[in-house]
């Protein structure tokens, strides 16, 4: 199986399934503002858009001063529900290979006597990781993302690798599987931190 494929095959469902839950909320939505929302860049979100129309999952009408509104149409609708539900399978099973992967991880860290986890990379599985920290003597001192731009984890602000302060934590854990952004924390980090691998764990304590 083409993992790559069936990734960006998902990740394009996603994109697709948050602009028809943006256009359902909001039919006079800007694209600026989707881009916002989304975190993407303005012209991947006019190329969707367009990919939603072509299949006739949208239509436009025009509005005063040039603005635009978005309609889903009846096959719209049909397709977020199927979106939907492929998205909440997803999610059930991405949080059992994460729930998987993590607790011999944690298991790990504690019998180290680690208590502070610098994550290494956002999305899906860093927030898997957040979440299974709770009722374990575990605590997320900071988020490392390769585009920081002020976003916000769980009330912790997203940091570049540049910015990353690897001596307020105990250990790090590279939750991404981004080849070179996971090697800037070896780079940054890994000469007096432990570095964990979600992706590659050994059960050694570090990959």
């Amino acid at each position: 199986m083409n993992t790559g494929a069936a990734n960006n095959s998902l990740q394009a469902d996603e994109v697709a399934l948050r602009l028809l839950d943006e256009v359902a909320k909001n039919p006079a939505v800007s694209q600026r503002a989707l881009a916002d929302r989304l975190g993407i860049a303005l012209g991947l979100v006019n190329t969707y858009l367009k990919r939603l129309c072509t299949k006739g999952h949208i239509k436009l009408t025009t509005l005063p001063r040039n603005r635009i509104k978005y309609i889903i149409t009846p096959q719209g609708f049909a397709e977020k529900a199927r979106l939907t539900c492929l998205y909440m399978n997803h999610s059930v099973v991405l949080f059992r290979a994460v729930r998987r992967r993590i607790e011999p991880i944690y298991a790990a860290m504690m019998a180290d006597g680690i208590g502070r986890i610098l994550l290494w990379g956002d999305g899906d599985a860093a927030e898997l990781c957040y979440i299974c920290t709770r009722g374990l003597p575990l605590h997320i001192s900071g988020v490392v993302c390769p585009e920081a731009g002020g976003k916000d984890f769980f009330g912790l602000p997203c940091v570049s690798p540049e910015a990353a302060d690897c001596s307020a934590c105990d250990a790090v854990l590279i939750v991404s599987q981004d080849d070179g952004f996971s090697a800037q924390a070896d780079q940054l980090c890994g000469s007096g931190k432990p570095v964990y691998h979600l992706f590659e764990f050994s059960g050694k304590g570090v990959a």
